[in-house]
This record gives C-alpha cells, structure tokens and sequence, in this order.
C-alpha cells in the first residue's frame, strides 16, 4: 500500500499514524532460557518488518521530492544487516543529503558521554552533523544549515527512559518544528517488550538529557508510541509536523528475540537484549561508587566494588523476587570504575523474563548493597536523583525503608502516566 503523507498534528496524534499490516509468520517458538511464550524465539526467520523495512517496500513515497537527512546510528540496519544510510545513497529515488548523528556518533566510534563531531562520511561522502548535546534553536540552525527538507529518525532503543536515543528523538522533533522541517519516525521494536510501563515517573524538575519529560523509568513503547506521545503531551504548543511508519508483525508481547531481526549493540555497553533486560533496573548502578559493569563483557549484568563479598549476593536471593536470581561474583574492569582491579558482587541471572521486574529489581539491590557494603556511597553529584527522576528513591533508601515502601512511593504518578501512555500504543 502506499504510505500517504500525514501530519500528525493532534493533541492525541494516534490518528495519523500509519496503520500496520498484518503479521505474517506464526507462533514463535517456545523453550529459551528466559521462559516460555510468544515472546521467546522464532525458529530463526524474520517475522517482524521495521519502519524503515516498509519505508523502502513502497518505494519511498513518502519521501518523493524531499531533500532528505538522517537522524541514525550503527542499529539503522536492514534484514540483511545493510545499514540504511548506505542503501538509501545510491538509490535514485530519496535524496539523501545529509546524516545526523546521536550519542556515540553515526558509526558508533564514541563511548558513552561521547559523539563523533562534524565530518564526511568516508563511504558515501555524505555530511554527518553532530546532534549531541544540541537542543532547541541550536540544534534548529544545524537543521537549517543542512538544507534538508525532511528529517527521518531510525535509532534502536533500548527501553529505559535514561537511554537517550529517546531524548535524542525528542530533541530533534523540537528542534523541527523550530526549524519548519518535516519529522518522519521509522520503529523499531522495544527490545524488552512493550508490555508495561515499570517505575518512577520523572520530576520536571529533574529533567536532563537522561530524562527530559515525564514518563516511567521503564517506558514500555517504541519509538514512534514515544514520538505520539511527546507531540501530543509535551510538544503540543508547537508540534512537530509528524508522520510515522510502524513495524508489521510485532506485538506487545514480544521480546526482540522473536522478531527475526539482527542484533546491533545501539551503544558500546548494550552487547545484547540481555543486557537491554536489566539495563532500566541496574543502570541506577551509575549513580553509586559501585561498578555498573563498563569494562566487562557482561555490563549491567555485573556490579560490584572493592570489599564486597558473599553477603550481598545472599541477601538479594532472600529477597526471592520473581524472575532473578543473583550469582556471587568477582570481576577487573578493563576501564571505568575500578579499571585493572578486581571486585567482588553480584551477577544477575534472569531465569524467567514473563515476571521479571527490572526497576524493582535495581531497587532492591541498591537497598541490599547498602545494607551489607559498609563503603556503600551516592556519587557526590546525586547522579541518582538524575537517573531515578526524583530524590524521593534516595532519601528512602537513606532512611531505611525496604523495597514495598520505595517501590509503592511511585504508584499514584505511575498509574497516571499509565493512563496518558495508553492513548498512544499502537500494537496490540
């Protein structure tokens, strides 16, 4: 069919999405280590079809007669792990004239805190501007120097609202609207599912490029649900001029292993969907004196510091949450915190991903590792209170309170964002 173009200017913004065609594969295989279900493996052929996927299947219509840029990274692949930049360049029917690249850069050079700057493309000779950091009418003027007509945004997210792909996105559709340049969403699949929207709900007053608006630790949509979202509930007084392409053949349920989709790490310390697991639960590991797990193979599965020993695996298995369970651990960081040295922690093991909840997850070990760690500290910046949204998670931990008081502290904001998110999921 041919994907019409349609702003999507609503407060709701749902109408105008482009609808999805029908899945086209059956049930998914059952039986991997993480459980049982639709969600869990696929017999290994693609079933889910990207935005950009259906984008090119119809010809790119709905980019004819557009000078076209792309806000990208190493995850805006095809099937057959071509990446979208260099499939699109020599095609005579988009004109592609520019790349905009994220965090860690267009080709992924950069760790985290880091971009790859201006330069040109060495294989398609195409300019690539940096959007990092930039924001509001700095970032509207590199849209406008660019001369692009249309911006489309093609980036893997990971799930976790502190992944800044998505403020990335949100960033770029401002800066749009600034600039008078169409915005066009390609989705991709939330790698963790989309089932649920999980944990605190960001103060405004926290906002920060790790979480700019108000929306759940764990937000549990794509990135086109997200784009709907941010047009209708926090760009509203100047929208952005919206259109998107859905998936076909992804559902709520599925975890990306059962979309038949290649795996590409959208930053240096994402190596797999295991990781992207955890990742909105353990990444609060950040905002301690703890290792996070940066310079290891297992990142975000690995935490731990100098002087922790068995205590800290045990008290977390006694918490028996759902899902999980923690392995005592010894690991030297080739870089970040503890680089060359060898630490004692914990190893999370996710035995059942149906029940497993990562945010509650990461709260409890943050309460455990407190309580059994006497060299437990908060960096000094209170990097916590940026990542949790609030210093409301802080300063319970700090005043004893166990994992049903700080998780039930978030309930009330929780199930009002649940209420706005529903008005713009577009997958059953």
């Amino acid at each position: 069919m041919s994907l019409s173009r349609r702003g999507l200017l609503t407060a709701g913004g749902a109408m105008g999405a482009l609808a999805a065609t029908a899945a086209s594969a059956g049930p998914a295989a059952a039986g991997a280590s993480h459980g049982k279900g639709r969600g869990h493996g696929n017999g290994g052929g693609q079933r889910v079809r990207t935005g950009f996927d259906r984008l090119a299947a119809d010809g790119y219509a709905l980019l004819k007669g557009q000078r076209v840029g792309v806000v990208t990274n190493p995850t805006g692949i095809t099937s057959d792990v071509r990446h979208i930049v260099d499939v699109m360049h020599p095609d005579g029917r988009v004109d592609l004239t520019a790349v905009f690249g994220p965090e860690h850069g267009f080709r992924g050079t950069a760790q985290a805190g880091g971009s790859e700057g201006r330069y040109d493309d060495p294989a398609t000779g195409l300019p690539v501007y940096d959007t990092y950091l930039k924001s509001g009418q700095a970032l509207a003027d590199v849209f406008t120097a660019s001369g692009v007509d249309t911006i489309v945004f093609d980036i893997q997210d990971a799930g976790a609202r502190f992944y800044t792909y998505i403020w990335t996105l949100y960033d770029c559709m401002e800066a749009a609207a600034l600039a008078g340049k169409r915005f066009v969403v390609l989705d991709r699949p939330n790698p963790v599912s989309g089932r649920a929207a999980l944990g605190p709900v960001l103060d405004p007053a926290f906002g920060t490029f790790v979480g700019r608006r108000e929306i759940s630790q764990a937000h549990g949509m794509t990135v086109t649900e997200l784009a709907l979202l941010f047009n209708g509930e926090f760009l509203k007084d100047r929208p952005a001029e919206l259109e998107t392409v859905k998936m076909s053949g992804w559902s709520r349920s599925d975890f990306f292993d059962a979309t038949g989709l290649p795996w590409v790490p959208p930053s240096p310390n994402m190596p797999t969907p295991d990781t992207a697991l955890v990742y909105s639960g353990t990444c609060l590991f950040e905002g301690t004196n703890l290792s996070e797990g940066r310079g290891t193979t297992r990142p975000f599965e690995l935490l731990g510091a100098e002087g922790v020993d068995h205590r800290w695996a045990d008290a977390a298995n006694a918490l028996e949450l759902p899902g999980v369970a923690f392995r005592e651990a010894y690991f030297a960081p080739t870089f970040s915190k503890f680089q060359g040295r060898t630490v004692g922690g914990v190893q999370l093991h996710v035995q059942d991903r149906e029940v497993f909840d990562p945010v509650r997850t990461g709260i409890a070990l943050l309460i455990t590792a407190k309580r059994t760690w006497d060299g437990f500290a908060w960096r000094s910046d209170n990097w916590i209170d940026k990542l949790t949204g609030n210093t409301r998670v802080r300063t319970m931990i700090d005043a004893g309170a166990d994992l049903d008081e700080v998780t039930g502290a978030w309930a009330d904001d929780l199930a009002e964002f649940r209420a706005v998110r529903k008005k713009y999921l577009q997958y059953r």
